[in-house]
């Protein structure tokens, strides 16, 4: 088959909310070519079962949303990235009723129905919309029958995408060093068509990262299969600026299974806000000797404190107990958390919850402006692709869905202010097609499979809730190491979606051990028993860019042109 060259005005790697929202607000002006690893509803998005925080409430205020959001982020967060995502929330929230989305309601005092506010930890009000435990499940049905309506957004599912179309790709492939750009242009993307193992060409005006997070990084993890962190490592290897990446989230509670496969299962910071109390082996509450806020207190220090708990006991896991509230209201408000386990043989009704922390969400990524841009021009990103600096050092409960919307709101809303210099799909360049000549196909794939496994195992045991500076210099050694070797797998093997993940895989794992290396002290997620404490002058951000070395600065001020 010949590979093919698609054109669109816009390209949108991703199909979580962050992206679906993008591509139907700018869908007003032009065609809309949506990228998708696997299936429409393959995304971490899907997966979301706490919901989406906005100020909802009569009783709550913009400024509590705000100070919780600076607390969780400990310090590192860009106060102006967070007013605008806590003001532009409710706005957001709306329009996804608006298109569609049921979130749970009740009766109120006036007998009419409003919304069922929740709260999970981190949050002085109860401010989370939901669906019962299954948010991101509903907002992403609206937003995919929403698609379905619109004639000129093409989803293309089943497509993994290999590098961003840009000046140093077009001299990467043709070795011609005359080409020079002052600044990095994106045109779209290579794609490989995974049936087919055929690259084609997405040529497009815009294109909006929107690829998520890089949980499968680690062994233990919330994120879906798809979550390899592809966005991140294709826009490092385009020169793009990243930032944040020590920080990654582990959630405290998903389910402990004696034999583990694949994504590990949730149980969401809800049971806690519904009154879900931690226990050890022993059956003794611990939460309350750790911190003000009990099981409440924010994901780090929870996650901190099951692990040490575990280690101190030698347990492989801890108990999350709500067997003290009914029956039905337990139905009512987790079916599908109350099904799952039932299914393991737990009623959660009866007998308390075995729990442990897995990676859940990263913190940093492509770093961006407060209109999504990233230091790549046409290249915006918006989701947990994104480093906006709402999170800072700890993400607060709920506040990433909201963070996908409200920025892909901001692209939106920019894009649409500079229509007249929007760039002209007719001035692409001319990339020339992917050649597969003097490659080979890759047979064994227990090769692909060990790396990978390899990979995981190295995150977990050097990189993990606790580290050292022994440990991430161990880890940094072993992963050049791994890294070299996937990249002659890469240059010498046709490709495949298995093999482009495992080589993202690699790049993103070295941009978190590089990026907490830097960091010598410990701040939010990140955790070193070299430099416990905070340390005033380090309230900066770790910036990686390829060829350069790191660099401490502050990216509060931010702005890409």
């Amino acid at each position: 088959m010949t590979p093919k060259i698609y054109s669109s005005d816009f390209l949108v790697i991703g199909s979580g909310i962050a992206g679906l929202t993008f591509a139907i607000k700018v869908s007003a002006f032009g065609s809309v070519n949506i990228v998708t690893k696997k299936r429409d509803r393959d995304s971490s998005t899907n997966y979301a079962q706490g919901g989406i925080a906005a100020v909802l409430a009569p009783q709550d205020s913009p400024e509590s949303h705000i100070q919780d959001t600076l607390e969780a982020g400990a310090d590192l967060c860009n106060r102006k990235a967070v007013d605008l995502l806590v003001k532009s929330g409710p706005g957001r929230i709306h329009e996804l009723m608006e298109w569609g989305t049921r979130f749970t309601t009740r009766k109120g005092e006036n007998g009419k129905q409003v919304l069922d506010l929740g709260r999970e930890g981190g949050h002085s009000y109860n401010r989370i919309a939901h669906a019962k435990d299954l948010t991101g499940h509903e907002i992403e049905r609206a937003l995919i029958h929403k698609i379905s309506e619109i004639d000129n957004i093409t989803i293309y599912e089943d497509h993994t995408a290999v590098d961003l179309l840009t000046e140093h790709q077009l001299r990467f492939i043709t070795g011609d060093n005359e080409i020079r750009s002052d600044f990095i242009t994106c045109y779209g993307a290579y794609i490989l068509e995974n049936a087919t193992s055929i690259v084609n060409i997405f040529r497009a005006g815009i294109t909006l990262l929107a690829t998520g997070g890089v949980g499968q990084v680690y062994p233990h993890t919330t994120n879906p299969a798809i979550a390899t962190g592809d966005g991140i490592a294709m826009a490092y290897r385009a020169g793009a600026e990243i930032a944040d990446m020590e920080f990654i989230q582990f959630h405290p509670t998903t389910l402990y299974q004696e034999k583990y496969n694949g994504r590990s299962f949730l149980i969401s910071e809800a049971v806690r806000g519904e009154g879900a109390v931690l226990v050890n082996s022993r059956g003794e509450r611990f939460m309350d000797k750790v911190h003000a806020m009990k099981e409440l207190a924010p994901r780090d220090i929870v996650a901190r404190a099951i692990d040490s708990e575990v280690k101190r006991l030698g347990d492989r896991f801890v108990y999350l107990d709500i067997t003290h509230m009914d029956k039905k209201f337990l139905q009512n408000r987790f079916p599908n958390i109350y099904e799952h386990c039932l299914k393991t043989g737990i009623d959660i009704s009866k007998e308390p919850i075995p729990v442990v922390p897995a990676a859940h969400y990263l913190c940093g990524g492509i770093l961006t402006d407060l209109n999504a841009r990233s230091s790549i021009r046409n290249l915006y990103v918006s989701g947990e692709s994104s480093c906006t600096g709402v999170h800072g050092a700890n993400r607060l409960a709920s506040n990433s869905l909201l963070e996908g919307v409200v920025f892909s709101h901001q692209a939106f809303l920019h894009i649409q202010q500079n229509l007249d210099t929007k760039q002209d799909t007719s001035e692409i360049p001319d990339f020339p097609q992917w050649d597969k000549k003097g490659t080979f196909d890759l047979e064994e794939w227990i090769l692909i499979q060990h790396n990978i496994e390899d990979v995981k195992r190295l995150m977990r045991d050097y990189v993990g809730i606790v580290r050292s500076d022994r440990r991430l210099e161990r880890a940094f050694r072993r992963i050049i190491l791994l890294e070299e070797e996937i990249q002659d797998y890469y240059r010498r093997s046709t490709l495949s979606s298995q093999l482009l993940e495992l080589r993202n895989m690699a790049t993103v794992a070295k941009l978190i051990i590089r990026s907490a290396m830097e960091r010598k002290e410990s701040r939010g997620l990140h955790y070193t028993t070299d430099y416990p404490e905070s340390i005033d002058s380090m309230k900066k951000n770790v910036i990686l860019k390829s060829g350069r070395e790191p660099e401490f600065r502050s990216i509060n001020n931010v702005s890409f042109s």
